[in-house]
């Protein structure tokens, strides 16, 4: 059976802000307390989706989160009017207040973990939504990412929507950017998931920084989905390149179909691992960067994995980039000599995503990528698919809705509150998702 790989991108959300709220990214902790474009940074984003649709992919939109989160600030003991709510916490917590306010939902490739029908035992695509339990302002994302992914992917019976995994230290998941998959979209292939570390195992771990994604979390989602356990992989990234800022394997590697792109020091027992791989996964192809041409601190600095690892049409594959890949004279090297080389990769796109880039989110970071069938994309939530109708709808939402100018103290503008709630009516009513944030019930 045949399929097509469907790019759904995460919106940015009206309060994106610079507040340094993930430890182990270091471009988001680099860029603390600067100001924020919000205006600007959905437009890059819608600009990059209807660039690949233009191109000929499959892409589709996945609306923010509803922020500031006032229930969450009400759990945690702030009372009173919204306005009043606001208020107390920008002035005894403001910390808490940008963790309620984040916009990082808009990465939505840690919005839940994929897997196609063709892998799947009942025949169904499979989204287990992540947990994201390391990081405060993350774990509070699951509830509307569920809404969500069950508003698009609606038709039960092609779909199954699960919900996120128990919110312990144990099954910390962070999705699709600790997840690959080998094969045709259509076909079944080889599932590789990546975790930090074994729940009292030991072993080696980071010392620096968290190791986010467990491999209990990981065998639970391969559980839920149904795989096949010969077609299933575990690995483990290694330790010292998440202490390097790998805050999540899509950040040192990035597969599509039979090609891994990655770094030379992206896993723990990566020899035995390409081994592994080029056995099970028909016309396996590693292409593996050297240290010696591009470090791994380069590689967190331009985001050069964290690209998108397209197919076309001729069989030859495209790798999206941000700009910051260009702007480094040794990435930008290697990626033209990559290209010229006569490997599967033969084109380069590159895309300006700084307002993502400074909060530590390249290209992949914005895309939850789901294989589908003909079928299967007919049962997709059409509204969601991008075409010169929406891009032009949501540009304009963009224009009046968002501001263009964003900072720590303005959280605390009861008026932004307001904005973001007529917004997403204004978006929920665009796409045809119903009554999907806590606002609208």
């Amino acid at each position: 059976m045949s399929g097509r790989e469907v790019n759904f991108d995460g919106l940015v959300g009206l309060t994106h802000h610079y507040a340094g709220l993930s430890f182990g990214n270091e471009a988001s902790t680099r860029n603390q307390l600067q100001p924020a474009n919000p205006r600007l940074a959905a437009k890059q984003g819608l600009i990059k989706m209807k660039a690949l649709a233009d191109m000929g992919f499959i892409q589709a939109v996945i609306p923010p989160h509803e922020r500031p989160n006032l229930a969450a600030l009400r759990q945690l003991g702030f009372c009173g009017s919204d306005e009043q709510v606001l208020a107390k916490a920008a002035k005894t917590a403001p910390q808490l207040l940008s963790a309620c306010s984040s916009a990082s939902a808009m990465w939505v490739a840690n919005a839940a973990t994929v897997s196609p029908s063709a892998d799947s035992a009942d025949g169904r695509v499979h989204l287990t939504v992540a947990n994201l339990n390391n990081k405060f302002h993350r774990a509070m994302e699951a509830p509307t990412t569920t809404a969500l992914l069950r508003a698009i992917f609606c038709d039960s019976a092609h779909f199954s929507v699960h919900d996120a995994l128990p919110q312990i230290a144990m099954f910390g998941d962070e999705g699709a950017a600790n997840h690959n998959r080998f094969g045709g979209y259509g076909e079944p292939g080889v599932q590789l998931f990546i975790y930090g570390r074994e729940e009292n195992q030991g072993g080696v771990v980071p010392g620096r920084y968290p190791a986010r994604q467990t491999r209990e979390a990981s065998e639970a989602v391969a559980r839920l989905h149904q795989l096949d356990p010969a077609r299933t992989l575990f690995a483990q990234q290694n330790p010292a390149v998440i202490d390097q800022g790998v805050f999540h394997n899509d950040v040192i590697a990035v597969s599509n179909q039979q090609v891994l792109f990655c770094h030379q020091q992206a896993f723990l027992h990566q020899a035995a691992l390409l081994a592994d791989l080029a056995e099970r996964v028909p016309g396996f192809t590693a292409i593996v960067v050297p240290e010696a041409q591009v470090s791994v601190s380069d590689a967190v600095n331009t985001y050069l994995f964290n690209s998108q690892l397209l197919s076309q049409p001729d069989g030859s594959m495209l790798l999206v980039v941000p700009e910051e890949s260009r702007q480094h004279a040794g990435v930008w090297r290697y990626l033209c000599e990559l290209v010229e080389s006569g490997g599967p990769i033969r084109e380069l796109k590159v895309f300006d995503l700084r307002e993502s880039m400074c909060n530590g989110g390249g290209p992949a970071c914005l895309r939850l990528r789901v294989a589908l069938t003909a079928a299967e994309q007919a049962a997709v939530n059409p509204q969601v698919i991008m075409n010169d109708g929406l891009f032009t709808r949501l540009n304009a939402w963009v224009d009046r809705y968002y501001r263009d100018r964003l900072t720590q103290q303005d959280l605390a503008d009861p008026l932004l509150l307001r904005e973001g709630r007529e917004a997403l009516e204004a978006l929920t009513r665009m796409l045809d998702l119903g009554n999907v944030y806590p606002f609208q019930r």
